[in-house]
């Protein structure tokens, strides 16, 4: 690596201060900037950006829209596709009744005994990040979110993966609302914390694990889609895959990223992305909660998903995963998640799908 570059400088200037700087200074600002469309055009400068842009350890890919193999411009991401809405809402119908052990195993933990997203074509982040061979951390951000829901119905996910799903906590509401100056609601709060009996005949069971189904395919899509490039970049130490609306989040670390080189991946047999392992599922439950900027969450839910036979490598203590929950959402849904880890736990069983 040089000290002072050459091919940056004006000719007709005696001196240029910015062609001055070490590269070791001009890859720091690069990783500062991180944005792939403005490393490209930085690349375009001189020579010396050239050979420096692809050197980078920090990379931000946004996607605007999505180029499907058939050369479609239709936006497959967006909740309001019926594209989606139909292919999501089939794969359900298929799967819900066998997925779900029946209802009547859900007891107090306290005590009483075709794929979603289509294939990316010449616009694919694998093929954008070919000439990055110094990558340690990367961020890539979908156009909205996957799951499809009814106008003021909340649902924000975050996952993490290695090989397969290590953890995912889930965190839904039926409204998101303004919250009122006085509401009957808010003498639900004095439950004890427990789900009531309305819960299970009104369909709010059913609608919660719809939701969770949704998104786990959602998350184990993204997971399978990002294969191509985990196995291209080796020096990749971080990895996160979100969406511009905040709705769901794929993390992988670099112990994770390990762990899905040395371990072959397991894609589901109706679809191409990662199975779904059989997990435990832990539900907390509040018909209503105060959110702090003067909002309120109807039906607030919070579900967390671990697989039922963890593997020392997917191991984790209950202050790590409770760290990993209350750390998922920011503000001011990670007040919900505080108020929810504090209600009553129900726990359900899922099949692998």
């Amino acid at each position: 690596m040089q000290t002072r570059g050459s091919g940056c400088a004006d000719p007709s200037s005696h001196w240029d201060h910015f062609d001055l700087l070490p590269d070791s200074v001009v890859l720091l600002i690069f990783n500062k900037l991180a944005d792939v469309r403005s490393l490209g055009r930085c690349s375009a400068v001189c020579k010396r950006f050239n050979s420096l842009v692809f050197m980078v350890h920090d990379v931000y890919i946004k996607i605007d829209h999505v180029v499907t193999v058939d050369g479609n411009f239709d936006d497959p991401y967006s909740p309001s596709s019926p594209r989606q809405r139909n292919l999501v809402s089939n794969f359900l119908k298929l799967i819900l009744v066998s997925l779900l052990k029946p209802f009547y195993n859900i007891h107090n933990a306290k005590g009483n005994n075709k794929p979603v997203f289509p294939q990316l074509s010449h616009h694919s982040p694998a093929q954008v990040l070919k000439g990055f061979t110094h990558v340690r951390n990367l961020r890539i951000e979908l156009p909205s979110g996957d799951v499809g829901t009814e106008e003021g119905v909340l649902i924000k996910w975050r996952a993490e993966f290695g090989s397969t799903l290590h953890k995912c906590v889930i965190l839904g509401g039926t409204r998101v609302d303004v919250k009122p100056v006085s509401s009957e609601l808010e003498s639900s709060l004095e439950d004890g914390g427990s789900i009531p009996e309305s819960f299970y005949t009104n369909g709010g069971l059913k609608l919660r694990v719809v939701w969770t189904i949704s998104s786990l395919i959602a998350a184990s899509t993204r997971h399978y889609l990002l294969r191509p490039i985990i196995m291209n970049h080796p020096t990749l130490k971080s990895l996160v895959l979100t969406d511009a609306d905040g709705q769901g989040t794929l993390s992988m670390g670099e112990e994770q990223l390990k762990e899905f080189r040395e371990n072959p991946l397991t894609p589901s047999a109706s679809s191409n992305r990662t199975q779904v392992p059989a997990s435990n599922m832990k539900l907390k439950y509040s018909p209503y909660l105060e959110l702090s900027g003067g909002m309120a969450l109807q039906g607030a839910t919070l579900v967390t998903i671990k697989p039922s036979s963890d593997g020392s490598s997917t191991g984790n203590t209950r202050a790590e995963i409770d760290a990993f929950i209350s750390g998922s959402f920011d503000s001011p849904f990670k007040t919900a998640v505080k108020a929810l880890m504090k209600r009553r736990t129900y726990l359900l069983e899922m099949n692998g799908f």
